[in-house]
């Protein structure tokens, strides 16, 4: 049942449609992912990177948001359920238990560099069918970029 038309074509909505849900997986997980490091994380660096953390929480909440609402706009259902995210996000598990703060940083690094590689193939997917589109996801592939930089300095 669609309770939104959308504007584009069919075989345009399922193009973008599958890169948002895609995007909305992948900053979901993203968040999970920072939010426990953020919870493990110990060392002497404990305090900048438990403040970094929840940067990169604050940053996949706020595109989640965006991109969920992107996709119900153009008659997509948004999937943001536990088990979807669990079988289609791109990030790698990360360890359980405390986790040294370099070790957190290394994580971090690894989990924003599989976002960011998928986020640039929708980038592409969404160049023709959608140019909106596209334009949110190159905004918040810059800002996990951003945050994908600070994170390797961290590590130097």
């Amino acid at each position: 049942m669609s309770v939104v038309t959308s504007t584009l074509s069919d075989a345009d909505r399922t193009v973008v449609g599958n890169a948002l849900q895609g995007a909305l997986v992948d900053l979901v997980d993203l968040s999970l992912v920072a939010k426990q490091v953020h919870w493990n994380v110990v060392g002497p660096r404990f305090r900048s990177v438990h403040l970094q953390l929840d940067e990169v929480v604050a940053t996949a909440r706020l595109h989640t948001d965006t991109v969920a609402e992107r996709a119900a706009a153009i008659s997509v259902s948004p999937d943001g359920r536990s088990v979807t995210v669990a079988k289609t996000s791109g990030i790698g598990e990360v360890t359980d238990g405390w986790i040294k703060d370099d070790h957190a940083v290394d994580a971090l690094v690894a989990a924003l560099a599989a976002v960011i590689g998928r986020m640039r193939r929708r980038i592409t997917d969404t160049a023709e069918p959608d140019p909106v589109t596209q334009d949110i996801l190159i905004g918040l592939t810059a800002d996990l970029e951003k945050h994908h930089w600070m994170f390797q300095a961290e590590s130097q």
